[in-house]
Order: structure tokens, then C-alpha cells, then sequence
């Protein structure tokens, strides 16, 4: 009986029914799904796990790969699954292995219009940025953080799967920006695919805190909601704007700023952590994943929000008829008309320039010098200086007894 045939019941209650049932969600590995019930049984032994888990081999070697990474900060490797089992923890092990049998339950690459791996790459981003911040503020912990973050728009891959996949390569679908993918999907589907990963998180029995994470996002996800509500919004917005071309590159740590009270110098420090770990991270979750292309990307958008900042201090003068930067002190030029533009560049270009250079001087670690990401490095660099010294000349024209 097809969707269309059946008017008892509305689109969303009927679907929600059907995914309840299992309706094109596709299986978990069914140890991963045993080790729910075994991880949380405090009488469960670690050899017993370690038995359990050797029955899926590709879970065996993904546990081991993730115990022995960076992502666990130990230089100490281990070489067996009770090892393995003991640095992970009973607790993240069960989610941790539902993740990685859930990224195995989807197809990689691009199917149709869909790509896959942009999906995963993205999201990947997003679990990092969610674990790093977690582990500045210590309010929960930061594996379940990065789970939590990595699923939160599983929905997607769902939604794609029942209403869009086999459309052909002309009918695109964008999941993001969040809000406007939850909109388009409600008028053209009736439901959207927060609702659909809430109820696909339930039916593979993840933990309720995580599946709490599905339900809220922006202003109403900062508001009286629990730490990894607020985590997990707080990092998918930061990926958003991390990978969108329309964002304001010194918005980025807003929210972070805002919401969490971390400074521009720790926000940074997250960013280049997750560039460090996600290679790594990535063979693991087998998602193909080029650092130096994100990087390269995030240095040409640090370089055109400089250029950005050089228009607009530009344009400040013209608007006012008011000389260059160079020729600032050279003419005769009415001192409340030096202090406005004092005031309008402090506001709206020093704030921005320092938070474009020192995003540059901190990623600046991770780049080849003589690649083309370093060019851009150098590229801001100088111009931030050169902005930098024009703030300072102009401060020095106002100063008392100049």
C-alpha cells in the first residue's frame, strides 16, 4: 500500500509509524546493536565485549584504529581489543560502535545528486568542533559530544533516501543552511529530517541524550537546554559557517564566544585541533577527507574578508571625501572628522582584523610554507599589518598634543 493510498492518517504520522517499524532504515551490524545491551550491563566483563565484537571483524579493526589515534591523545598503542575496550571506555564504546556501524549502514560517494561524502566530510568537521569545545568547557563529556554532533543530521541521508533519491542528477537538495532545509522539507514532505533522525535514533537505541540533541536547534537550543543541546547546535552552526561561502568570516566564533565565554585565541586553537585530527579520524570512519584543499578553501575565504576590510576602511573615506590611509596627517583635515573615522574603522575593521589574522597565524602551522595555502597565509599577514599600522597612525592623529 503506497503513500498516496493511505488518507487515514497524515503524511507525518503515517511515515513516523512506518520508520518506527524500521520503514527504509537500514540495519545496524547486529553486534553493535548486542553491545548496547552488554556496555551498559554492569556485570559484563571486558573479555566478553572483546568476544562480541571480534564476531564483525571491520568493527574489530575500526575500534582499534580509534583507541590508537590522536583522537584519544595517548602515545602508548595498544594492540588488542580488552585494550582497545579499556581506553575507550564501557560507556562510549556502545555509541561510539553504533556511529561506526550507522556511517557502514549508508553509501559513500555521490549517488544521483546527492553526495555523500560532502555529508559525512561536513559532519565529521562538525563531531570535532563539538569534542573540542566540550573539552574547554567540561560540561559533558567529550567522546559522547562527538558522536552526538556526528549524527545530529542523520535525518538527511533518510530523507534523501525516501523522497528524493532516483530523481536524477537536476534535482538538487541542499541540507544546509539548517533552517531553511527544515523549511523546504516541510512544505514539500510534510516533515523534516530533524523529526525523521529523532525517530531513526530511537529505533537503533541510542542513548536518550542523544536523541535530545535532534529536537531544538538555534535561539531555542541555547535556552534553558542541557550542555550538549547547546554543544551540538553551537558546533553545527560554526561548520556552517566554516564551509559556506555567503558567511562573515569574523562571525565565526561568535557563538562560541557568546554562548561558551571562549576567546578568539582558544576558538582557534579548536579549529586547528580538528584540521590535526581529521585525517586521522577520517581513515578510521572511512570518509575521504583532503586537509589541505579545507585548508586552502578557509585561507582564500580569511584572504577575501581581508580584502573585504580593506574596501570598507576604503570606502569610509570616499563616502566622507577624506584622503588614503598614506595621506592621513598630510592635510588639513577637521579633527572631528579624524576622530569619526577613528571610530567608525575601530568598529567595524579591528575586531574583524583580528580575528582574520590570528585565524591565519594559527592555521599557518598546519600549511606548507611554499604551497598555495602558505601564499595566502603570507598574502594576510602583510595586509594585516599594513591595516594594523593604518589603525595606529590614525590613533596617533587623535592623541592629545598631536
Amino acid at each position: 500500500m503506497g503513500l498516496e493510498t493511505e488518507t487515514n492518517l497524515s503524511v507525518e504520522n503515517l511515515l513516523l509509524h512506518r520508520l518506527q517499524s524500521g520503514y527504509c532504515l537500514p540495519p545496524l551490524s547486529p553486534v553493535a546493536t548486542r553491545l548496547m545491551d552488554l556496555a551498559s550491563d554492569d556485570a559484563c566483563s571486558v573479555p566478553e565485549l572483546a568476544r562480541l565484537i571480534e564476531q564483525d571483524p571491520s568493527l574489530a579493526v575500526s575500534l582499534l584504529k580509534l583507541a590508537n589515534s590522536a583522537f584519544f591523545g595517548s602515545l602508548q598503542p595498544v594492540s588488542t581489543l580488552p585494550q582497545a575496550i579499556l581506553r575507550i571506555g564501557f560507556q562510549q564504546l556502545r555509541v561510539m560502535a553504533l556511529s561506526l556501524s550507522l556511517k557502514e549502514a549508508f553509501p559513500m560517494g555521490k549517488k544521483g545528486s546527492f553526495n555523500y561524502e560532502g555529508f559525512w566530510r561536513i559532519s565529521l568537521y562538525r563531531a570535532l568542533l563539538a569534542r573540542g569545545i566540550s573539552q574547554q568547557v567540561k560540561t559533558c563529556d567529550p567522546e559522547e559530544a562527538f558522536v552526538a554532533a556526528l549524527i545530529l543530521e542523520i535525518g538527511v541521508l533518510i530523507v534523501h533516501s525516501l523522497f528524493i533519491e532516483g530523481k536524477g542528477e537536476g534535482y538538487s537538495y541542499d541540507w544546509f543552511p539548517l533552517e531553511r532545509s527544515l523549511a523546504w522539507e516541510q512544505e514539500h514532505y510534510g516533515i523534516h529530517h530533524r523529526r525523521i533522525g529523532e525517530i531513526a535514533l530511537q529505533y537503533w537505541k541510542f542513548p536518550d541524550k542523544i536523541i535530545a540533541c535532534q529536537k531544538v536547534f538555534g535561539r531555542e537550543a541555547t535556552d534553558g537546554n542541557t550542555s550538549l543541546i547547546k554543544l551540538c547546535d553551537t558546533a553545527r552552526r560554526w561548520a556552517e559557517q566554516l564551509f559556506s561561502e555567503a558567511a562573515d568570516f569574523h562571525l565565526l566564533f561568535l557563538d562560541v564566544s557568546q554562548i561558551f565565554g571562549l576567546d578568539e585565541d582558544t576558538a582557534n586553537d579548536i579549529v586547528a585541533k580538528a584540521f590535526e585530527q581529521v585525517e586521522e579520524v577520517s581513515k578510521m570512519l572511512r570518509v575521504r577527507v583532503d586537509r589541505e584543499s579545507d585548508l586552502l578553501s578557509l585561507m582564500e575565504k580569511a584572504n577575501r574578508a581581508l580584502g573585504k576590510l580593506s574596501e570598507r576602511a576604503s570606502s569610509r573615506f570616499l563616502q566622507k571625501s577624506l584622503p588614503s590611509f598614506e595621506g592621513l596627517g598630510q592635510e588639513d583635515i577637521p579633527k572631528e572628522n579624524v576622530d569619526y573615522i577613528l571610530q567608525t574603522v575601530a568598529h567595524e575593521i579591528r575586531n574583524p582584523l583580528v580575528a582574520v589574522t590570528g585565524f591565519a597565524k594559527r592555521l599557518s602551522t598546519l600549511i606548507d610554507p611554499s604551497s598555495k595555502g602558505g601564499e595566502y597565509v603570507d598574502v594576510i599577514l602583510r595586509e594585516s599589518k599594513r591595516l594594523e599600522e593604518a589603525l595606529s597612525k590614525m590613533t596617533s592623529q587623535t592623541e592629545p598634543g598631536v
